[in-house]
């Protein structure tokens, strides 16, 4: 996989937890000798945004960078209010969009989560590490392209 980008999209909204994600999928991109940038956006909601801006400007030709796949990395965390459940919703919805209509890699590694705890508990690499496993998700579904001819092997 040498010589292969992609892009890590990470929201800032819980910094401490987005950092434990963000070193467990770059632990498993390093792993495989898998190049990445890193690209930060306020929230959770943003991150489809962000995923389809890179899209664009691969697609316009603006930047030449190529990114085989996305890696989604955020939290959210239930508050007293149905804001929440909008934005897990509207940011899950638009990952899976954008991953159907333009055949995308994507590890979605952001959490969605009752509380802290909860969220520390999968965030961390040495814990339930979903930052890994988005991260692992990622480059199997670029294999999955590679095996069905959509990408050269």
């Amino acid at each position: 996989m040498n010589g292969m980008r992609v892009l890590i999209v990470e929201s800032r909204f819980y910094e401490e937890i987005t950092d434990g994600l963000v070193k467990g999928a770059v632990k498993e991109l390093s792993a495989q000798g898998v190049g990445y940038k890193r690209l930060i956006v306020p929230g959770i909601l943003e991150i489809p945004a962000a995923v389809r801006y890179a899209v664009r400007a691969m697609e316009l030709r603006a930047t030449d960078e190529r990114y085989a796949g996305y890696i989604a990395l955020g939290c959210a965390i239930r508050g007293e209010t149905d804001h929440y459940e909008h934005v897990c919703r509207l940011a899950m919805d638009g990952l899976q969009t954008l991953t159907l209509d333009f055949s995308l890699a994507v590890g979605n590694g952001i959490l969605t989560v009752h509380n802290r705890p909860q969220a520390m508990e999968r965030c961390l690499p040495e814990r339930r590490n979903f930052g890994g496993q988005a991260a692992r998700a990622c480059l199997r579904m670029i294999d999955i392209k590679r095996e069905l001819s959509l990408i050269p092997k």
